[in-house]
C-alpha cells in the first residue's frame, strides 16, 4: 500500500513543469509562509505570547524526536530505492518519519487546542505540505502518517504537561 500510494502520487510529477513548480513550492517554500501567517495572525489579534508556546514548542519538540528516531532507524528515501522516482527536491537524510509532517501537524494541533477553526485550517495546510513532499519524491506516505501522528501526539503531550506544570 505504501509503494502503491507513493507511485500514484509521485506519478503526477514530471508531466507538466507548472505542476512540478507548484509541487516544489508546496513541498519546500510554502512552510515559511505558513509560519509567517501564524505570526502575523497572532500579532494582528494581539495573542498573548503564551498562546504560541504550545504550537511552536510542540513543533520543535516533534522535530527533535524525528532526528532521534532517524539516528537509530535508517529508512531510505523513495528516490534511493526506486529508480523511476520523479525527484523534484534534494534531500540527503533518512525519510522516516517526516520532519515536515511532524513539525506542521504539531504546530496545527497546538493551534487547534486554542482555536478550533484556525487549527483546522492549519491542519489542512500541514496536509498540503505533506502530500507535496510525496509528490516531490522525497517521502513515502508512511513517513507522512508517522510524522503526522508524532506531531499530533507531541502537541497533545506538550499541552497536557504544560497544564499540569502550570497548576
Amino acid at each position: 500500500m505504501n509503494l502503491y500510494l507513493f507511485q500514484l502520487i509521485n506519478s503526477f510529477a514530471g508531466r507538466y513543469s507548472w505542476l512540478d513548480k507548484l509541487g516544489i513550492f508546496f513541498a519546500d517554500w510554502f512552510a515559511y509562509l505558513v509560519i509567517l501567517s501564524l505570526l502575523v495572525i497572532a500579532w494582528r489579534h494581539r495573542w498573548p505570547k503564551q498562546l504560541l508556546v504550545i504550537p511552536f514548542g510542540s513543533a520543535v519538540a516533534a522535530r527533535v524526536v524525528v532526528e532521534i528516531i532517524r539516528f537509530f532507524y535508517h529508512h531510505p528515501r523513495p528516490f534511493v530505492v526506486l529508480a523511476d522516482t520523479h525527484k523534484l527536491l534534494d534531500e540527503s537524510s533518512y525519510s522516516f518519519p517526516s520532519g515536515h509532517a511532524s513539525f506542521f501537524f504539531a504546530l496545527a494541533t497546538g493551534i487547534y487546542f486554542y482555536n478550533k477553526k484556525l487549527g483546522a485550517c492549519y491542519l489542512l495546510l500541514a496536509t498540503v505540505i505533506s502530500i507535496a513532499r510525496v509528490f516531490a519524491g522525497i517521502h513515502w506516505p508512511l513517513d507522512i502518517l508517522a510524522g503526522a501522528g508524532l506531531g499530533i501526539a507531541t502537541a497533545y503531550l506538550t499541552a497536557r504537561f504544560s497544564k499540569t506544570a502550570s497548576q
